[in-house]
Parts: C-alpha cells; structure tokens; sequence
C-alpha cells in the first residue's frame, strides 16, 4: 500500500498576497512563474530564490504561461490577453475577451497562443512581430459552455468546458472540432490534461475522480480507458470527497500526480493502475478570513503540486 509522506522544500520569498491560480516552470530555466487573485503575474528565479519581476492587471488573474524565457502570457478576470516582457518589466494587451479569460496555452508547435473564456469561446492568436505592431486574432471558435481548462500535445488541443463538454481540435484545422464528446465522469471538469505520448488525456472531476481517455476511436482503444477514485477519506463513516485541482504527468516515464483540495499529492503508475505514493503538505494560515479558508487550500494545493511535478520529473 502506498504511503504518506510530509512535503519538505523550500517557501519562496515576495510571495503573492492572494490564492495562487497557476504556475508554470520555464522549460529552459528555474525561472517560475505565478499567477494570483492578488491581480499580479510574478516572475521568480526558483534556485536563487529571487523575484525577477512583477506584473499588475486590473482584475484577478486567472491563468498565465511561458513562451519563452524572455517573455509570457497571462488572462485576468478583467477579460484581457497579455504578453508579458520580463527583460523591461512591460506589458502589452494582445486581445479581450468578453467575459473573464480562465485559461491560456502557448502552442510550440503552431506558433499560436490560445486562450479559453467564460464567454463560451475559444481564441487563438499569432504573437509574434515586434513590439508594437498590431497583433493579430487568427480566430475564434464557439464553445457549448464555458470553458474551464485547455492542454496541448503536439497540434492537438483539448478543451473541457462547463457542461461537462470536452471538444478535441487539430491546430492545423480548427473548423470544426475532431471529435465532440461527453466527460465520463458525473461531474464538473475541474482539469483536462494530454499524456505526453499524445494518444489521450487525463480529466479531473470536482467529486474526487480522474477519468482516463483516448484519442483513438476503435475498439481496441477505448477498451483501454478508464475511471478511479481518488482524493478522498472515511469520517465518522462518511465518504468525504475532494475536488481534483491540478494533473501533470511525468515527461518520459508517463507515471503522472493528482493534487486536491484535501491538501494531498497523489503520484500514479496509470499503466499498472498503481498508486506509488502520496504527499501531504501541511502548511499554516495566517491573517485570513473564513470565507478565504477554501481558496488558500485550493491554490495551496496547486502551487505545492507543481513544484513536486519539478521535483519528480528531474
């Protein structure tokens, strides 16, 4: 049986004021960065320990990316796109939205940023040229709901929205969707994620589940797919269940983490259907409202999580 281990590592200093809403390591650097509901995207240099950079919006920021280490991404509540320029601490809007942006993701592979709205669209952009001229939108593209989160594998992108809608682009051709399909689990997606292989995508639910999918229509494929429980405990004879916040998987080996809101990182073997381990981070709150309580355990979650993903995929 797997066990429990208490998290070890090291606080950051200059910390965001706010819940945590995304993270993203650089691919090329120990360059960090955050995003918050404090309305700032920050900049650190993870191994130094220093903060390089910091960049305010006018409203909660949602979701925030890398696209490479002189430059990012972030989408606020405030329904604005940013290209963010580490090197002079600037920022430029490249686009709006028309309600709150949720999430953003920089494709490699297409040479395309695409956001994900509460305005129930999607959006792709071309961001590149120098600073100041015009940036151009390549397209919109009509989503059945809201969308809650997007992941990229190659020129595939995967789109889970409010409804439990999960709709299945190629890059190359963004028309019309792939495939439409229905999420397997019960409800709300809280997290869509591609296996770095490219042939499927793990999917998070609110109700303590992760679904396990393939892109491959046959029969052979979709024999493979499948559901577990996890992120949850027996109390006083009753099942608690912890939404599933956050999935990454590791880039070679394809064993994969779950982080949820009962302050657990879950580490798997999906081709075995193992459980290795599991880590549990204790941390203290301090000067916070009640009502924050929740928020700080979800962004908590999420920002331990992902510096365990670092740590694992070393």
């Amino acid at each position: 049986m797997a066990s429990a281990v208490p998290a070890t590592g090291r606080e950051l200093s200059n910390p965001p004021l706010d819940g945590i809403t995304n993270l993203r390591f650089s691919n090329h650097s120990d360059h960090l960065l955050v995003s918050s509901w404090d309305k700032s995207v920050r900049l650190y240099d993870a191994s130094a320990n220093v903060l390089r950079g910091e960049f305010m919006h006018a409203g909660p920021v949602l979701d925030c990316c890398f696209h490479d280490d002189s430059s990012g991404f972030s989408v606020a509540a405030d329904n604005t796109v940013r290209r963010l320029v580490f090197s002079s601490n600037k920022e430029d809007i490249l686009g709006r939205h028309d309600a709150p942006v949720r999430c953003v993701e920089y494709s490699y592979a297409a040479g395309q940023l695409i956001t994900g709205s509460w305005d129930k669209t999607l959006k792709c952009w071309d961001p590149r040229g120098a600073s100041g001229q015009e940036r151009t939108l390549v397209g919109t593209y009509p989503q059945a709901e809201r969308v809650y989160s997007l992941s990229l594998v190659g020129h595939r992108l995967v789109v889970a929205t409010a409804g439990r809608h999960v709709n299945i682009y190629d890059l190359r051709n963004m028309s019309q969707p792939e495939q439409r399909r229905e999420s397997s689990l019960k409800y709300q997606t809280r997290c869509v994620h591609c296996y770095p292989n490219g042939t499927g995508y793990a999917l998070s639910s609110v109700e303590g589940r992760v679904a396990m999918e393939f892109f491959d229509l046959s029969e052979a494929s979709q024999a493979k797919k499948y559901a577990f429980k996890c992120h949850r405990k027996s109390e006083a004879g009753r099942d608690i269940v912890y939404p599933v916040n956050a999935i990454a998987f590791h880039p070679i080996y394809g064993t994969f983490a779950t982080g949820g809101c009962d302050g657990y990182v879950n580490v798997w073997d999906g081709n075995n259907k193992k459980r290795l381990y599991q880590v549990l981070f204790l941390f203290a709150l301090h000067n916070l409202s009640d009502q924050n309580f929740r928020k700080v355990i979800d962004s908590v979650t999420k920002l331990l999580f992902s510096l365990l993903v670092l740590k694992i995929s070393n």
